[in-house]
């Protein structure tokens, strides 16, 4: 739509290109810049792909309503800084989504300007939790201006590559857990259709770490019921008007703080005039007490700024009191932030000169329509004019004037309908809620401070560690892990320990220990023995005796001279019997288990710097004739051992600790 023309023909032309310029601009017009502090949030509901655009839209119907009666009982108790929560329908005209640039997929989205309270952000994230949980069938996405927000929480329990360039369309929210989509399925950032796809599956484990979920648990604990704890109660007193306008609308509050706290000199200008709120009704200005629930952020605001009165307004001499002083100056405060609100509102949607226009002048003198002109001259201001024309012919601006416009029509409302400074008397009004809180936030502060070192100096440790680790791995193999720790002390040990000869009292660890010795009555032992087995053989094999020695405590020891006497041709045929009875034991063994998976689980010896343990098709062939490391086998079923028990008490660390051997946490999965 092209501006109107001016008068000359010249003038006309002008314009007509100045407008094909003002139309084919790519940003302002078609989407406002929206506040950094903002948080987004998109809902996406398991529909089958089959599902028809009208089901679709029917079934997203019926789960909005679902939702807003779910955490309904939470909104209606919680006063927003800025923005509420609030979900609605996207366009199904658009094929993006303007707001959170989803595809055409059935979703549920919105958006909430939070402002200086970050309290606001955590509590849309604790209700997006807690509707997960309740409706299993949603998957959820939310970020903020900053991105993906949730992981900055958990930053120092992040696996090491994600960071918020490989980010995108990986984080989400599914049955009260976050959930991550992995990089093995993605290597490059899928496509939001696919992540979703991944999330819904169960087969694909997208759970993230549970030092992630417990990072995350940690900030919205509590919530949202604890949400409550950050209201403020407080009595003030303020003109009829303002009392009657928060008695019917509470939440205007949060318009008025914001329009004292960003204050500039020209919105002072309304403040000193007060034309709105401090009207006198027979020459006297009627001032009532109320009470006043608003955010701790927005009460913060109003006290810790001092602000000059202005001479119109009544103020209370000091002589009432510190209580009615303080009472009338915060009141004071809020209807001066009424006053500037409505003011500033009014006559940016009469003239057309809000936050979009000033984006849309931004961009003007950005793509050259100025260039070569003073600021103040007859040409840029006929260019100005013809720009602020087109503006104000957009549906931007017509939905800009509506949302600024809508304080000013239903306080206008309000103030329409009949009211006396009788109806805000005789009522008991709440105490004031303690703000010791206000005063002691150096204490909390310091205390996440210090949290958050400790984090970060549990991360540059456990960093240092692993790289430390992997020097010594690359220098010297697995001969030493650290200081303690040897991976071939555990096969060394594992052998002498073996190879030591025991008594009745028991297997002798290697290494001196300080543990009380077993006392053992070896008759009576062998008495409690027989009397359950039954007479004990004083047979043995050349086996045994190689085992036990000399140094064997039992009664049933040999003479050494029967053995020299024994005859040497039984004693090789004896020994020949034995080796065919054994071969023939192990071919059978052999047979047996070569039908199962068991000679895979052994890692034999070429195949022991192989980090994966794979195999090539010629290796696969001769894999008979290769004989099993047993170190390594040896070595690396302790370690499995040890790490299944997660820290806690098991064979594989009792063990290793009488042999000497300090295995070192297991290192985290990053």
């Amino acid at each position: 739509m092209e501006p109107p023309p001016t008068s000359s023909s010249s003038s006309s032309s002008s314009s007509s290109s100045t407008s094909t310029s003002f139309s084919s601009l790519p940003f302002p017009l078609r989407r406002h810049r929206v506040p950094d502090d903002t948080v987004f949030y998109a809902i996406y509901p398991d529909l089958p792909i089959s599902t028809s655009p009208s089901s679709a839209l029917s079934s997203l119907r019926s789960l909005h309503l679902h939702l807003n009666n779910l955490l309904s009982p939470y909104l209606s108790s919680y006063l927003f800084h800025r923005d509420p929560f609030h979900l609605s329908l996207p366009d199904s005209s658009s094929p993006r989504c303007p707001l959170c640039s989803s595809p055409a997929l059935s979703h549920l989205h919105g958006k909430t300007h939070f402002g200086d309270s970050i309290a606001d952000e955590w509590f849309i994230v604790s209700l997006l939790f807690a509707a997960s949980r309740e409706v299993p069938s949603i998957s959820v996405r939310v970020w903020d201006s900053d991105g993906e927000f949730l992981l900055i929480e958990a930053a120092f329990s992040l696996p090491r590559w994600l960071n918020p360039e490989t980010s995108q369309n990986r984080v989400f929210i599914r049955r009260g857990k976050l959930h991550i989509v992995p990089k093995k399925l993605f290597p490059t950032n899928p496509p939001l259709e696919s992540a979703l796809e991944a999330i819904r599956s169960d087969e694909i484990n997208t759970r993230a770490p549970d030092s992630v979920q417990a990072a995350i648990n940690r900030r919205i604990a509590g919530y949202p019921e604890k949400a409550r704890d950050n209201m403020h109660k407080v009595r003030v007193r303020v003109p009829t008007l303002v009392a009657q306008v928060l008695k019917v609308e509470p939440c205007l509050i949060s318009l008025a703080v914001e329009g004292f706290y960003d204050r500039d000199v020209d919105s002072m200008k309304h403040a000193a005039r007060m034309e709105r709120f401090l009207r006198k009704d027979g020459g006297e200005i009627e001032m009532v007490r109320i009470s006043v629930t608003m955010s701790r952020a927005m009460y913060g605001q109003l006290v810790q700024q001092n602000f000059q009165s202005p001479r119109c307004y009544p103020m209370p001499s000091r002589d009432e009191g510190p209580l009615a002083y303080a009472e009338t100056e915060l009141g004071m405060k809020i209807t001066c932030g009424f006053e500037m609100m409505y003011q500033e509102r009014r006559r940016a949607g009469g003239e057309g000169k809000d936050s979009a226009w000033e984006v849309f002048k931004q961009s003007l003198e950005s793509s050259g329509c100025f260039d070569g002109l003073l600021p103040g001259s007859k040409e840029y201001q006929r260019i100005m004019e013809d720009a602020l024309q087109y503006y104000r012919s957009t549906t931007l601006f017509s939905r800009t004037r509506e949302i600024l416009n809508a304080p000013i029509h239903r306080i206008d409302e309000i103030l329409s309908m009949p009211y006396s400074a009788t109806d805000f008397e005789g009522s008991e009004l709440p105490p004031n809620d303690d703000d010791s809180w206000l005063y002691s936030g150096e204490d909390e502060l310091n205390s996440a401070i210090q949290e958050r070192q400790k984090e970060m100096e549990d991360y540059e440790a456990e960093k240092k560690h692993r790289k430390n680790l992997n020097q010594k791995v690359k220098d010297g193999g697995s001969s030493s892990l650290s200081n303690d720790f040897n991976l071939g002390n555990i096969a060394e040990t594992m052998q002498a320990f073996v190879q030591k000869i025991s008594s009745y009292e028991g297997a002798e660890v290697p290494g001196n220990r300080n543990s009380e010795a077993v006392e053992l009555d070896a008759d009576q032992f062998f008495k409690a023995m027989e009397s359950v087995l039954g007479e004990v053989s004083h047979e043995r094999t050349a086996s045994d005796a190689e085992l036990e020695g000399h140094t064997s405590s039992s009664d049933m020891d040999f003479d050494d001279s029967e053995e020299e006497e024994g005859d040497f041709a039984e004693e090789h045929i004896d020994k020949e019997a034995e080796d065919t009875f054994m071969q023939s034991y192990t071919d059978a063994l052999t047979k047996e288990l070569s039908t199962t998976s068991l000679k895979r689980s052994f890692i034999r010896a070429q195949q022991s710097n192989d980090s994966e343990g794979q195999s090539t098709a010629a290796e696969d062939m001769d894999e008979e004739l290769t004989p099993v490391d047993v170190d390594v086998n040896l070595v690396k079923s302790f370690l499995d051992s040890f790490s299944s028990q997660e820290g806690l008490p098991g064979p594989a660390s009792n063990l290793l600790g009488l042999m000497g051997v300090k295995v070192p946490p297991d290192s985290k999965n990053k």
